[in-house]
């Protein structure tokens, strides 16, 4: 859809006339109409007047919806907190009675358990089962895991704004590949998402 066709159906949507969205813009009705069958450019100040009229950002006028999603930022999602556990077992037992609810799910044998509630995860993660999953020695023990369509997207952003020490981009296994990045108090921050690998990395 190019720009005549963007302007025309944000007029429809928004219930207006050609004639109705001219006189708001000072503008003639075959000015409007110009516009929509691309003909002609509307002037930036009546863009952004548009912009104003229809509540949305110029960018969704002037550009196409791919060309959008290439200038924002992807949205970034919490998924999991983690709990790193020396003593598996017993840290189950504890927020079991902390929570006042029987364990929700325990996957891949002793590894990791996971209590749902208030729709957010809290997972117990068994430290002797962490391989593949490479956090540096320390004392913290707290691991915040988030999730992006795009992992390898996320990864170059997050290593351009230099924000804390990152790991490579590491493969759990088919479909799960995920990087850390510490923040200021060695807290790791798990990124997860959509990542496929480049052939020659397939190779190795």
């Amino acid at each position: 859809m190019g720009l005549g066709g963007r302007i025309q159906k944000l007029r429809i949507d928004n219930g207006l006339t050609q004639e109705q969205l001219a006189e708001m813009l000072s503008v003639s009705r075959q000015s409007v109409s110009k516009w929509e069958m691309d003909q002609s450019l509307p002037e930036i100040d009546r863009v952004i007047m548009m912009s104003k009229l229809f509540s949305v950002g110029t960018d969704e006028i002037l550009l196409e919806d791919e060309e959008i999603k290439s200038f924002r930022p992807q949205e970034i999602h919490l998924g999991s907190i983690y709990l790193i556990a020396r003593d598996f077992e017993k840290s189950i037992s504890f927020y079991e009675q902390l929570l006042s609810m029987s364990v929700s799910t325990r996957n891949c044998g002793n590894k990791f358990a996971e209590f749902y509630f208030d729709n957010k995860c809290l997972a117990l993660m068994n430290e002797e089962s962490l391989q593949g999953h490479h956090y540096e020695d320390g004392d913290y023990k707290f691991v915040l895991n988030f999730w992006v369509e795009d992992l390898e997207k996320e990864y170059n952003r997050l290593k351009a704004l230099n924000i804390g020490k990152m790991t490579e981009i590491q493969k759990v296994n088919e479909g799960y590949y995920y990087f850390s990045v510490l923040d200021p108090d060695n807290n790791v921050c798990e990124i997860t998402g959509g990542y496929h690998l480049l052939e020659e990395e397939k190779d190795e």
